[in-house]
């Protein structure tokens, strides 16, 4: 059962009640911070069950000295992007403590943001997939927190599109240490970031193999078959553009437009569930898409027209223009193979329109992790051959990252 509010940004379910490393922290985990001085990783959704952003329970904790805020280059409290940029440091008015910005140049803590601190509480909601920023800004704050002998506290919250789906390809070595790929996982990794900070640590994945001083903070009551619907926590949007875990679900395959000149429904009711351009022919191109027999998901021809929203910081890809489309409708979740269907489609729409498709290198280096998938479209290789190419990395990551199981 899911109960909407009138904010935008949450909606509260009730099910089997979670409660995430955040809320454990100051009573039984309370020992790892007292008489510190704590350095924040943290972005909007960092709150504790009764709403109180992370940053400020840290601030009003007797004995904790905070020195440094860790966010997200628009605000480490809102994720509304129509806000102005922040310069790489500022002010966090609500505490007055510095705030640096991970998400612009600089992902790596310098030795100056961490001047006089003891440990680095990380607490941020992922989202399942390895380009989404989060897991690997992860790995440069445990990198950076190595080289500078500081502590480490990973707060653990759920993986929302549950700890059993692990999809793509396995990040090449040409690709490490970037921005959507710092280690060598999967595109859909299947781990709590309190996981994969032990998998960091035990497989010495950090540069130079260092290790860092790592504690995880465990949730109680979370069980790998869990969607985030299930868990009782109140529902943050991960971004604007992400309103809820069923957009997010489909969101990690579909992301994969974002490298190509084809709208991903931004600035539509239905973000990333909406895929079109002006001269696509949907009809044509759902024709194979019906032939491939992708599990737990149907498509629909869909025309829409982009257009700015009030939360958008500039105009969506394709603003003001009728896109001919596809609409992805997942139609059984616990089936359904988002990178595949991304995947799918992308190669269906290539299929059809191969003299019409631009290819950002940059961007699509950044959601994949190497160039073998786009090299296996444009030669309109099957898609079943196309995942039968990561099988072996991803059985062999599967085994690996199972000794990193923490429920």
């Amino acid at each position: 059962m899911t109960y909407f509010t009138d904010s935008p940004d949450f909606f509260f379910s009730f099910g089997p009640q979670v409660v995430v490393g955040a809320d454990r922290l100051f009573s039984e985990y309370n020992s790892l911070i007292d008489g510190k001085r704590v350095a924040l990783v943290a972005n909007h959704t960092g709150r504790l069950s009764n709403g109180t952003h992370l940053a400020d329970a840290l601030f009003q904790y007797p004995n904790v000295e905070l020195k440094a805020l860790f966010g997200m280059n628009f605000n480490i409290r809102s994720n509304d992007y129509s806000l102005p940029v922040d310069e790489d440091r500022t002010i966090d008015p609500q505490t007055g403590v510095r705030k640096f910005n991970l998400y612009g140049t600089q992902h790596k803590p310098t030795n100056d943001m961490l001047e006089d601190v003891d440990i680095i509480i990380v607490d941020i909601q992922e989202v399942g997939a390895r380009f989404y920023e989060h897991v690997n800004i992860l790995g440069f704050v445990m990198e950076a927190a190595a080289e500078n002998n500081i502590e480490v506290v990973v707060l653990d919250r759920p993986n929302p599109i549950t700890g059993l789906k692990m999809e793509g390809f396995i990040t090449d070595d040409d690709y490490l240490f970037g921005f959507g790929a710092y280690a060598k996982i999967p595109v859909i990794h299947g781990m709590t970031m309190g996981e994969i900070a032990k998998l960091y640590n035990g497989e010495g994945m950090l540069r130079n193999g260092i290790r860092a001083r790592l504690h995880v903070v465990e949730m109680k009551g979370w069980e790998r078959h869990m969607w985030f619907d299930q868990t009782g926590l109140n529902w943050i949007k991960p971004s604007p553009n992400l309103p809820t875990p069923e957009t997010m679900l489909v969101y990690t395959g579909t992301c994969l437009f974002e490298g190509v000149n084809i709208s991903c429904g931004r600035g539509t009711p239905e973000p990333f569930k909406y895929i079109g351009a002006p001269w696509i022919d949907n009809g044509k191109v759902l024709n194979i898409l019906n032939e491939l027999g992708l599990k737990g998901v149907e498509f629909d021809r869909i025309s829409f027209t982009p257009v700015k929203m009030p939360f958008h910081g500039q105009e969506p890809f394709l603003s003001g223009e009728l896109c001919q489309g596809i609409y992805v409708r997942v139609t059984d979740r616990n089936a359904f193979e988002p990178y595949k269907t991304g995947i799918a489609l992308l190669w269906a729409i290539n299929k059809c329109h191969p003299e019409m498709i631009q290819w950002n290198i940059k961007t699509l280096d950044r959601l994949v992790g190497t160039r073998r998938l786009i090299s296996m479209i444009q030669k309109e290789t099957q898609p079943s051959e196309i995942f039968f190419s990561w099988e072996n990395e991803l059985s062999e990551f599967k085994k690996l990252s199972k000794e990193y199981f923490l429920y």
